[in-house]
């Protein structure tokens, strides 16, 4: 991946309101394969501590939108066609950590699987809490 085109991921990323308001992280920014992390914060938890799906879910979509966009050279806008997340256990951590990566990239579409880890901070043990299928379109 080229600087010019991490720069715009990055940029993007950090224009991003609603991952400010869930103190988001790009992590690791490659061609084919983008990580973020979410921490914590009680908005996004249940009772009994996990995280929501609905927050799984929504990270792997932001997270395979990114993937998708670092597979082209140039600036791109990509936007979903298909989710589908299977949840595998509780999410039950410190943070979200999501690792999404480009199985298929084409001119137009491109398929991502998703993988979303609950992270103990103390012992850095990563829990496997969901997977997912993501088929994402370029509409620029």
């Amino acid at each position: 991946m080229t600087d010019d085109k991490r720069q715009l991921i990055e940029a993007s990323f950090n224009r991003s309101e609603t991952l400010k308001f869930y103190n988001a992280t790009l992590i690791e920014c490659e061609t084919d394969f983008v990580s973020i992390k979410i921490p914590k914060q009680q908005l996004i938890t249940r009772k009994h501590g996990m995280f929501n799906g609905a927050m799984i879910a929504s990270l792997v979509d932001v997270s395979s939108g990114y993937s998708a966009v670092s597979h082209y050279e140039d600036d791109c806008y990509v936007v979903t066609v298909e989710l589908k997340v299977n949840y595998l256990r509780p999410a039950i951590g410190d943070y979200l950590l999501s690792k999404s990566y480009v199985i298929k990239g084409g001119k137009k579409i491109s398929t991502i699987r998703t993988e979303i880890f609950a992270v103990n901070e103390e012992s850095k043990k990563e829990t496997h809490a969901a997977t997912s299928l993501v088929t994402m379109m370029r509409i620029k």
